[in-house]
C-alpha cells in the first residue's frame, strides 16, 4: 500500500487534528471531533509530520518543512502558495491577500479559497483576518482561529522578558 492514503491522529491543545497523506505528500491536516480509531502503521512522513506539529504547539517551531500537495485550480493553488509566505506571527486581511496575488478585486474568491483549505496549520489560513482587523470564519472554529494566533503572538515575546 506505498501510494496509498494514511491517517493519523494525533491530540493538541486546540482538539485533535486528523493528518491524512500518503507516503510521498501531507494531503490533509483538519480538525476532528470523531472518536479516536486505530488506522494503520503510518508512514513515516505522516509521522514526521506529527512531530513538527508537535514542535509547533510547543512553541518550538515557525515553519514547516513537508512535501505537501491538495487538488485545487490554477487560481487555489495561487492563494494556497501566498498563504505560505505570511510570516508566524503575523496577520494579513482577505484584501491585502488578493492584492498579493495581483487580483485586488478577488477577495471574496480569496475567501472561498482560503476556508477550502485542507492543510490547517500547515498552510496557515488561520493567518488571514478581515481588514477591519476582526477575526473571519475558520473551518476549525474562531476559538481555535484565536488561539493559533494567539499561540503565535505569544512566541514572539519570549525570552525578552
Amino acid at each position: 500500500m506505498e501510494d496509498g492514503l494514511y491517517h493519523l491522529r494525533i491530540d493538541t491543545p486546540v482538539g485533535p487534528l486528523l493528518i491524512s497523506g500518503t507516503a510521498h505528500f501531507i494531503n490533509a491536516v483538519s480538525f476532528t471531533d470523531k472518536p479516536a480509531v486505530d488506522f494503520p502503521q503510518a508512514p513515516a512522513l505522516l509521522l514526521d509530520c506529527a512531530q513538527q506539529l508537535y514542535e509547533y504547539f510547543a512553541g518550538d517551531r515557525k515553519t514547516f518543512d513537508l512535501p505537501i500537495s491538495q487538488e485545487g485550480t490554477e487560481f487555489q493553488q495561487t492563494v494556497w502558495q501566498q498563504l505560505t509566505v505570511i510570516p508566524f506571527g503575523q496577520t494579513i486581511s482577505y484584501q491585502q491577500l488578493a492584492r498579493r496575488i495581483h487580483n485586488p478585486k478577488s477577495i471574496r474568491a480569496v475567501g472561498t479559497t482560503n476556508g477550502k483549505n485542507k492543510l490547517a496549520i500547515i498552510v496557515p489560513c488561520h493567518r488571514v483576518i478581515g481588514s477591519n482587523g476582526t477575526l473571519t470564519g475558520y473551518a476549525g472554529g474562531l476559538w481555535r482561529k484565536r488561539w493559533l494566533l494567539e499561540h503565535e503572538r505569544t512566541d514572539l515575546f519570549t525570552g525578552l522578558f
